[in-house]
Formats: structure tokens, sequence, C-alpha cells
């Protein structure tokens, strides 16, 4: 759609369309001129054009270990939904790695036109309250934090550190301030006095916000707001309003998008559902590009003379059918690098288990049950009578009373055990060992038996995510340290897909059934969780018992 022309001897790209100024906030017809991946002229025309030019959009906080891709992957399908670049936290492929997972993410992110803009993730493991592969300390985070790769400290998810203190958190953060790297923040529900001291500390970003009432106090106490809408934790409706009068702070994220998710779609689809929201098309863009590109002084262009060629081609501002991709001056929408070989890092070390290792010997008393709640990350809590059987404490899906297992990948020790409501399996069971953050094996299912063919396959594969009833196994294998595959997106899209008609034929009414399950794993978000210690209340932030009298 563009051609070349010669300007003194030397070879320019140019352009012609309707070209929307997010910093003039005007929009006129212009041709525009690069050369070497750089904007070098801007001129406005009289001409009736049709198609528009728009910076790219930029998903301003995303894990691209929960898309179960890599990161070459990920990008052949991102940019041609629009995206030039992602602000992307390593921190899953750190848990299970360590410092060695994050450069397996930047090295191989080089091969993608796509512009990876790394984290350091700064809660490895996340607590202390579970096992993990790997921890990165002070040295690690510092190290990391000096490469040119790495713009920012990524989520600091133990807000109690940083609250009370700790001086291995305190340093942690002091560290990006020494290097002028900014911290982004987790503090879901935070507020108060609490909130104030997180803030102060030098956090600047939240992307767990579940009502206007706290992303506007948070936006009060000078944070920026990322507006989420991923595979299972969905935000946008909820805080859009907010950015009619505060968008110069929002920006759009994605955190956790799974493969057929990717297949729709990823920032754009943001961006059209805000401007059908009433928000206006300069609004909007400030919040898909230009925010984020000025927080993490990220060096993506604009549309201004100077700025890397990094620019979207629509066919209107009404529809944004995205016609061309343009990445540092290259037209990148049908950009399909091959498949290359990649090692397959990982760390698997338990042994398989025994129907023994699922039993729960009943007591007296009523127990504890996690309440998983749809498109939600946070869980409640709540007391029930269990369902006894020879002895032993099992589930009873008449009332979707589920057996919940997380097993401890790293070492051969026994599981933790529990029971899960909101579930609404009938028969079988699923399981995954991508289990937030720590990527542990965790499973639900009806029966100790589906428990443990589930978690069997997934130890015989060394990872996955797979679905069981009595006759049959599926899985999706995931050798890359366990959570990523080394397939294309189409494929992985295709077999996960699979994977959750089957979970949905065995019962479960969830909308995202294996995100959801991977984050009952996730301590630091409230109330009651699963560690491969034991069951967690994250709003005590303390390990509870499963029986109570």
């Amino acid at each position: 759609m563009h051609s070349e022309v010669k300007n003194n001897g030397i070879y320019m790209n140019k352009i012609e369309a309707n070209l929307v100024d997010i910093i003039s906030t005007e929009i006129f017809p212009a041709r525009l001129f690069w050369e070497e991946g750089r904007i070098c002229k801007i001129e406005k025309i009289n001409k009736k054009m049709k198609n528009c030019l728009i910076p790219g959009f930029v998903d301003a906080h995303i894990h691209i270990e929960s898309s179960l891709l890599t990161p070459v992957e990920f990008g052949k399908k991102a940019v041609q939904h629009g995206t030039v670049a992602v602000v992307a936290d390593p921190h899953e492929i750190a848990n299970v790695l360590g410092i060695e997972g994050v450069k397996f993410m930047i090295e191989n992110g080089k091969r993608s036109p796509l512009k990876f803009f790394w984290g350091a993730p700064s809660c490895v493991p996340a607590t202390t309250f579970e096992t993990s592969g790997a921890e990165l300390g002070q040295a690690e985070i510092e190290e990391l934090l000096k490469m040119n790769e790495i713009t920012h400290l990524s989520e600091m998810m133990n807000y109690p550190g940083v609250i009370f203190g700790d001086e291995i958190v305190l340093k942690k953060i002091e560290i990006a301030k020494k290097l002028y790297k900014p911290i982004d923040g987790h503090a879901p529900g935070l507020s108060g006095e609490d909130l104030k001291k997180y803030v102060k500390a030098g956090i600047s970003t939240d992307h767990e916000c579940f009502t206007q009432q706290e992303a506007l106090e948070k936006l009060a106490l000078g944070m920026k707001i990322l507006i989420r809408e991923g595979s299972a934790s969905k935000e946008f409706d909820e805080l859009i309003p907010i950015a009619k009068n505060n968008f110069n702070n929002c920006l759009f994220c994605s955190d956790d998008l799974h493969p057929h998710d990717l297949q729709k779609g990823h920032i754009n689809l943001l961006v059209k559902r805000a401007l059908k929201s009433g928000l206006d098309i300069f609004k909007v863009l400030k919040m898909a590009s230009q925010n984020p590109a000025k927080h993490y002084k990220l060096e993506i262009g604009l549309l201004q003379i100077g700025d890397p060629a990094d620019f979207l081609v629509v066919d209107d501002l009404q529809n944004l059918h995205i016609l061309e991709t343009y990445i540092d001056g290259e037209p990148t929408i049908e950009y399909t690098d091959d498949q290359f070989a990649v090692e397959t890092k990982n760390k698997f070390n338990t042994k398989p288990k025994t129907i023994e290792d699922f039993q729960i010997p009943a007591k007296t008393g009523k127990i504890r049950i996690i309440e998983a709640k749809d498109r939600r990350l946070i869980t409640g809590s709540k007391l029930v009578k269990p369902l006894i059987r020879n002895g032993f404490a099992v589930a009873d899906p008449k009332r979707d009373l589920l057996k919940i297992a997380v097993v401890n990948r790293y070492q051969n020790v026994k599981p933790a055990l529990g029971f899960i409501h909101g579930f609404g399996l009938k028969s079988g069971a699923i399981a995954s060992s991508v289990a937030h953050d720590s990527h542990n094996i965790i499973a639900i299912g009806v029966d100790d038996n589906s428990v443990l063919k589930a978690v069997n396959t997934l130890i015989a594969n060394k990872g996955g995510i797979c679905t069981v009833d009595a006759d049959s196994a599926e899985i999706l294998p995931l050798p890359i340290a366990g959570i990523i595959s080394d397939k294309s997106c189409t494929e992985v899209a295709e077999k996960y897909e699979i994977l959750e008609e089957k979970a949905k034929d065995l019962g479960c009414k969830l909308t995202a059934p294996f995100m959801t399950m991977s984050f009952m794993a996730l301590l630091v978000i409230p109330e009651l969780k699963m560690s491969d210690k034991g069951l967690f209340d994250g709003t005590k932030f303390e390990f509870v018992d499963l029986w109570i009298d």
C-alpha cells in the first residue's frame, strides 16, 4: 500500500491517508515519508482519502507465557491485530527457571518484529508460602534491571512486604529507582492508609482494580490504572467509565490471554469497545498507544517526525479494520516466520502418584471450601459439611463440591488437598501445570481416581493441560518450562479449544475453565486459595486448616 520515492539520491518510503495525530488532536489528509525505519516528513495534502493512519497498539501488561506460546509465536498473531508493542512480565517462566527463563524469553522475542519491552519479575517466588522452581533475589533483579531489554520492575505483588517494610522488597524497589525504571503494582482491593504507603514507596501502576471506586482512589494518589480484559479476568465494562475524565492516566492491558482468544483479537478489541462506549478517538488512542509509551519510555512511534515508523492502516475510524501493520517501517501483518526448533528447558522432578495421595481422612466438623467465581481471580470461602465415605472426605458432584489438589512438581512430596465449589464438573477431572505463580500441578475432579489420572498424565508428559474421563485423556503438552508449547499459535489454539470444550462436556460451567483453575493457586489474590503446602487465606496472609470444629 506504500511506495518508494527518491529524495536527493536517497530512497524514501511514502504512504497517503488520513493521519490521526493524537498529539495535536487533529485528523488531516497526509503524505507520510519514512527512511531507515523512522518518519522523516509529514505533508498535509488537499486530497480526499478513505483509509486512515493511526498509532499502533500497546498491551501495557501481559504475561506472554499465559498464551502458552513462545514470544515469536505470540508476535505472529498479535501484529495481525495491530499490536506493535507489549510490556511483558516474564514472571511465569522466572518462577520455573529463574533468570535463565527470562533470558530465554528475551532472546526468543528478538526473532519477532513485535516490540517486546520486558520487566524484571519482582516477586519470584510470589510468596514464601509455596514451592517454586527458582528465586530472583536482589542480585538477580539488579542484573536484569541493568539490561537494555528490561524497561521496568514488574508487578510488586508482595504488597504486605511493601506496607510493612520488608527489607528485601524495599531493596528491589530502590534498585529500580536508582536506574530510573518504573515500578508496576499489583494490589487488589488495597485502600486507605495501606494504599498510601504502597504508592509512596514508588509504585506507579495497578491492573487489579475490580471497581470504579477502587480505581478512582488509586488515580487520586497518582497511580496509572490499567484497564484489563483478559481470558479470565474481565474488568473493562466496570472500569471504562472512569476513562472519560481520567484518560491521560489510563492504559489498556490483557494480563493473561489464552491462545484461542488471541486468535480473535487483542488490544484492538478494547479500542473498538472504548469507542462504542462514547469515548472519542483521541482519548482512546492515547490509552492504547501514547500513555504506555510515555509511562514506560518505550521506543515506539506515535506518527510524529523522528518517531519509529510504527503505525496502522485502517479502513475508517468506526470499524477500525486493520489493513496493514507497520513496525519500524516494515509491513508485518503477513509476518510468517518459519517454525524453528526451541530448546525445551524444564523442571519436573516429582514422581507418579498413588490413590492414597489423594485421600482425605474424615474428621468431625465442617470443611473450608474455595468458592470460584466466573471471570474473576478473587474467590470466596465458606464452611460446609463434607460427604464421608469409607472413612474419607470425598467429592460430592451433586453439590458441586469437587476435590482440588496442588502437587509440588519440583519435589516428590505429598499433594495438598481441599475442596472447591463453582466448577460444576459432573464427571472426570481437569488438570494443568500452568498454576500461577509457581506452576505446580493443579487438578480438580469429581473423585480421587479421576484426579489421580489427570495428575499422572501431566507428570508423564512433564507438563501440559489435560482433561480425563473414565475412558480417555486429552492433553496439550507444554514442554517449555511446563507452561509453554513449542507449536504454532494455530495448533495450540485448536488443541486448547478442544480441551476447553471437553471440560465443558464434563460439566464445567465457567467461561474459561483452565484459566480460572490456574488462579486457584495464586495466593496473593484473596480470599481462599490452595498452595502446594495447603489452604491459604489471602486476606490474613496465612495458612488455614481444612477442617474446623
